[in-house]
């Protein structure tokens, strides 16, 4: 059989395992949490801490590289993934559950940071160059269905346990448990049908001149415009890092709180599934958009639709209106617009990692995007508490506006992200 034979059988499954585990270690976390009874400024320093890994995996990334194939690598970290959020599930019940489960958690995410470099790195080996492009869209739509899966349908079933057994250690203990399993049953079926003979490509390939992970690292940072790419990517994301730690709590806290006195259930169905329905509708209109004018034209309008929609929860912390219509269509908004804007995001750390090195420059890219995310959002709840609900999205809302100044003195090629005449 052709190691590139079916990958349609593959594909999928693999990348939902990447996302999957990013969902519930980074957002559902912040749920469950909040429903044991652990303060937002816990909430959001703790769980903030878990980008770390993915912060520093370009670290790591050569031991993946050189040490045994990717698929033995990918393999590994899903089996651990499973087993910790297994463990996560029998641990909620006991005392000092919140340190054991973030401990937990903890080896979970640099099993996860681990998991992407190595299903990314085998994605590009034993696929040919001419399937890439049409199946990277395929990669991002199943990652993108397992944020829903994550943000959406755990959530859903964790909130319908709340309800059957009005108990929320035990309806968590019972989900984290289901999610192991289904990350079990994952980790089999990746491991009967992903392509089993990589090493023999390995063999085949053309040996590259050597270069050692030094010599990459500092060519990352002899790139032109260095000092403004990485200020802007490290405070680009200011605003969104402390949205998304407290926007959940804000949702499920009650209105004498300041918050939306809202049910688990339906954050699940607002914020994970037509939220999440309607980020993907949004990522995929602003790839359109780049492929046909160029991130030149685009970028600009992109970051502003990514940013504005927190008017809307500045409005909804003030009015706190009683139709629950109102907090669907703030959150689609913001969903949609944070899905159209990022993508000129991520086409930027794209342009930045052009070059020799791309693949170990990119990671680097996104290392420090990480960074930029982790940072704020462990001071996201000691804000939110300080400031209240209403003045916080303001301050959210303010500081987005950094990251919108810098945008302007970036240079790329003007069609950078433009389909050429030739593939249209």
């Amino acid at each position: 059989m052709k190691i590139d034979n079916k990958p349609w059988f593959w594909i999928p499954l693999l990348n939902f395992a990447s996302g999957l585990p990013y969902a519930i270690i980074i957002s559902v976390s912040v749920i469950m949490y909040k429903n044991l009874g652990i303060s937002n400024e816990d909430i959001g320093v703790y769980t903030s801490l878990l980008y770390l890994p993915w912060v520093i995996k370009p670290l790591w990334s050569p031991l993946i590289e050189l040490i045994g194939t990717k698929r033995k690598w990918f393999l590994l970290m899903q089996l651990i993934i499973s087993i910790a959020f297994l463990l996560v599930g029998f641990t909620i019940p006991l005392n000092g559950f919140f340190i054991m489960t973030l401990s937990i958690f903890w080896v979970a995410a640099f099993a996860s940071a681990s998991n992407d470099i190595a299903s990314d790195g085998f994605y590009l080996l034993v696929l040919p160059e001419d399937k890439q492009s049409f199946f990277i869209g395929i990669r991002s739509t199943f990652y993108r269905l397992s944020m829903l899966a994550g943000n959406g349908l755990v959530v859903l079933f964790a909130g319908y346990l709340e309800h059957k057994f009005g108990d929320n250690t035990k309806a968590w203990s019972y989900t984290m448990i289901c999610v192991g399993l289904l990350m079990t049953f994952i980790t089999v079926y990746n491991f009967f049908f992903t392509p089993k003979n990589e090493i023999n490509i390995v063999e085949n390939k053309k040996e590259t001149p050597h270069q050692n992970f030094g010599t990459i690292f500092v060519s990352f940072f002899q790139k032109k415009q260095i000092g403004l790419i990485l200020t802007f990517i490290l405070v680009f994301r200011l605003g969104e890092s402390q949205l998304l730690k407290m926007l959940s709590p804000f949702l499920l806290d009650s209105k004498e709180l300041g918050g939306m006195g809202l049910d688990t259930e339906a954050v699940g169905i607002i914020y994970g599934t037509c939220g999440v329905a309607a980020l993907t509708i949004g990522g995929i209109l602003g790839g359109i958009a780049i492929s046909k004018q160029g991130l030149t034209k685009w970028m600009f309008p992109m970051f502003l639709a990514m940013h504005l929609p927190i008017l809307g929860f500045i409005l909804l912390a003030f009015f706190h209106p009683s139709s629950i219509y109102y907090i669907y269509a703030v959150v689609i908004v913001e969903q949609f617009g944070y899905g159209f804007g990022f993508t000129a995001f991520m086409m930027y750390l794209i342009h930045v990692a052009e070059g020799e090195s791309k693949t170990a420059h990119y990671a680097l890219a996104t290392g420090f995007m990480a960074l930029g995310m982790m940072l704020p959002g462990m001071l996201s709840g000691y804000i939110q508490k300080f400031l209240g609900y209403q003045n916080f999205f303001i301050w959210v809302l303010i500081a987005t506006i950094p990251g919108l100044i810098l945008s302007r003195f970036l240079t790329f090629p003007k069609d950078f992200g433009k389909k050429s005449e030739e593939e249209v």
